[in-house]
């Protein structure tokens, strides 16, 4: 999943990217009409791609641009053409004009999964979770075990206090890079990295002082990764 933010103030041209995003699929879009609310959003949570207008009534998206992490892939929106050479001398990946059609959106997240990939920023280091009113990162190595609650989820972490946070098991699932975080059960994912030893269907952690239940429907995951650990 492709962790993107966008700062415009105009609410027209957030939906539009909104509705790019969702047709591309993959992407995960956190949208912001207050360029102030959403570049502390990026300096908390560390997205993958920031789409940032450049003249907005009480920012200028050039100004900003300087204070975003240097790894983080930036896509210019603006309605002005004249900005396009200014907006490269910022290190922008690409850089789209208003009204922003979604064949010409489609190629500039071509681009950005180039860029990614290239500066090694593709693999997945951590994930972005609603806990209470706030969101908070998890970095991925901390994480032993999540557990379902209902509609939300208690992660258990090493050496760091228990997170629960308001997502679906499944939600949280399709987030997680599938070669390390494993549903063995509809209650639990494990992380691969924390397993200690398998006995009669059930997984031990590191970490964790209580036996892990294999689910019925998800022997062969378990017999898949008991093979992978032999």
């Amino acid at each position: 999943m492709i962790r993107c933010v966008a700062i415009d103030d105009e609410p027209i041209a957030i939906s539009i990217l909104q509705e790019h995003c969702k047709r591309y699929g993959e992407i995960e879009l956190k949208s912001f009409t207050s360029p102030i609310l959403g570049m502390a959003y990026i300096q908390e949570t560390h997205p993958d791609i920031v789409f940032l207008d450049i003249e907005m009534n009480s920012h200028n998206g050039l100004v900003m641009a300087k204070d975003l992490p240097d790894d983080i892939c930036l896509i210019f929106t603006t309605a002005y053409a004249n900005y396009a050479l200014d907006g490269f001398n910022v290190d922008a990946v690409d850089f789209l004009h208003k009204p922003i059609f979604y064949p010409r959106f489609e190629k500039a997240i071509g681009k950005a999964k180039k860029y990614l990939q290239l500066s090694n920023v593709s693999p997945q280091k951590s994930i972005s979770l609603k806990v209470g009113h706030k969101n908070i990162v998890v970095a991925l190595t901390d994480i032993i075990l999540i557990e379902a609650m209902d509609n939300y989820v208690k992660i258990y972490r090493k050496d760091l206090p228990t997170v629960v946070s308001q997502i679906t098991m499944k939600d949280l699932e399709s987030k997680l890079p599938s070669d390390t975080f494993v549903r063995i059960h509809r209650s639990f994912i494990v992380s691969t990295q924390y397993i200690e030893k398998f006995s009669n269907r059930t997984i031990y952690l590191n970490y964790y002082k209580h036996p892990v239940p294999v689910g019925r429907k998800y022997i062969t995951i378990y017999n898949d990764i008991y093979h992978r650990f032999e």
